[in-house]
């Protein structure tokens, strides 16, 4: 069985050792092959501007919060998913690491910026692809990518059996969408979320905790409580997501007609 769950915290606005050193703490406990923590992990979430976004944000070549958490993955012999604010010449992303005992393998930067976001990072340029992880196939999204179908059915048709979902969710929604997600295409996700707020001085948002893991056929394993600090780990059946029998007759991928898809990518 693979071990696979998530870290929900609340990350303190700006505090980047502060966050790391929580995280490492608790990690030090943690039985797993794979943990997922929240979106922008290190830095919080909600930025003044454009240049407070670049000042908190690393390169993670050369980033010492990301070199704190691979000698963490060496120490546990498990891997993570984590949420980054990433510096990259002159632009900023929204990103997604794919961490372990080798260091960073695979970095994945938000298609889908949301609300302010837009103001305060680049889009992502980063295909949407799966990684392999102890013989389980990974794929990563993150928070808002949510609520575009195409994302997690792009990298369900590239192989992914699990999804890893990093998030700072502030709507309602998601939570109940993702085992939507899950059914549609057979696979499990992690969706990790923070808790808590962001009080700055152009305002307050709140965030909804609740993270969880769902199992193919949209079956919730587990969800965390809103406001608390949740660690949890489930023993996962990857077998699972390789069935796409909807019944005897019907298979979800082999019974797509993408022909009669087309206006999907038309401008």
């Amino acid at each position: 069985m693979f071990k696979a769950g998530f870290f929900q915290f609340r990350p303190l606005f700006g505090k980047v050792a502060h966050n790391l050193e929580k995280v490492i703490s608790t990690l030090r406990s943690a039985d797993a092959d794979l943990i997922v923590l929240p979106e922008l992990a290190f830095t919080g979430y909600y930025f003044k501007d454009r240049d407070e976004t670049f000042a908190l944000a690393e390169d993670p070549q050369s980033s010492t919060t990301v070199a704190a958490l691979v000698a963490l993955c060496k120490e546990k012999n498990f891997y993570l998913v984590t949420g980054f604010a990433e510096k990259k010449a002159d632009k900023v992303f929204n990103s997604a690491l794919l961490l372990g005992p080798e260091g960073l393998i695979h970095t994945y930067r938000k298609l889908h910026l949301f609300n302010l976001e837009k103001n305060f990072f680049d889009p992502g340029d980063t295909p949407l692809g799966v990684q392999e992880v102890r013989g389980v196939k990974l794929g990563m999204m993150i928070c808002f990518d949510w609520i575009f179908p195409e994302v997690t059915r792009s990298l369900a048709v590239q192989g992914a059996q699990l999804i890893c979902h990093p998030s700072n969710l502030v709507l309602d929604y998601c939570q109940q969408t993702m085992l939507s997600r899950c059914l549609e295409n057979a696979v499990f996700a992690i969706t990790c979320n923070r808790f808590g707020a962001d009080k700055r001085p152009h305002g307050e948002l709140r965030f909804t905790g609740k993270s969880q893991i769902v199992a193919p056929r949209g079956k919730l394993l587990h969800r965390a409580r809103a406001q608390q600090d949740a660690m949890f780990v489930a023993e996962i059946d990857i077998e699972l997501a390789n069935d796409k029998q909807m019944t005897p007759l019907n298979h979800q991928f082999d019974d797509r007609r993408p022909e009669y898809y087309d206006a999907l990518c038309r401008e």
